[in-house]
């Protein structure tokens, strides 16, 4: 794990980790943390695993197989998560930067697309359904958590992985959506080629 404090914001560098030891150290830093601690960006990688939201249907997993299946937390349907998608959990004092919620997820989907934008890719939101799309395909997916104030969970950007396992769910409850990845749509082809460019794109956000 890497670790750079950046003016009160502590970015880290998790590595390839399971979700439900991520998801576990995200809920008790942000049960414990004061109102002082600087926020915090995590990056990672998840092996296989399907997530379902708070309130999120079991009926749009249609098929898990040997996927492990995770109820979480967040606000949302369910998603996939594997090697190859850039995760970014966003743990922010939402108050303290003059966020609410409908903010954090246009600050995030506003990252994805200033990021590939720099490869010539249109991106685009949808009102009715967070997240960002190319050409009518799911390129990156937003499931947020608010307590005490502050958020966790965040986003999952595709960018050089295998999507079969998204023919298996209605990804973000919508049956027949389609999905697509960086690497399908430009050169990158590892998520080290993109995640210093989606770093500083969400810190230039945040920061403004």
């Amino acid at each position: 794990m890497s670790v750079t404090d950046t003016e009160a914001l502590v970015v880290r560098d998790l590595g390839l980790e399971p979700m439900p030891s991520t998801w576990a150290r995200m809920k008790e830093f942000t049960e414990s943390r004061s109102a002082d601690d600087p926020d915090e960006i995590w990056f990672v990688e998840h092996p296989p695993v399907y997530t379902l939201g708070l309130a999120g249907d079991a009926g749009h997993i249609l098929d898990a197989g040997d996927i492990e299946v995770i109820q979480t937390d967040r606000g949302g349907q369910v998603t996939y998560h594997g090697p190859g998608q850039l995760v970014c959990y966003v743990l922010l004092d939402l108050k303290r930067r003059g966020l609410d919620i409908r903010g954090l997820v246009e600050l995030l989907e506003s990252t994805v697309i200033d990021t590939v934008a720099k490869y010539g890719i249109e991106a685009y939101p949808r009102r009715d359904a967070p997240g960002v799309y190319v050409n009518a395909r799911k390129l990156a997916a937003i499931g947020l958590r608010v307590r005490r104030g502050c958020s966790y969970h965040g986003i999952a950007f595709n960018i050089a992985m295998d999507l079969s396992p998204y023919s298996r769910i209605n990804p973000c409850g919508f049956a027949d959506l389609e999905v697509t990845q960086l690497s399908e749509l430009c050169n990158v082809t590892s998520i080290a080629d993109i995640r210093p460019a989606f770093e500083q794109a969400l810190l230039n956000r945040l920061d403004g």
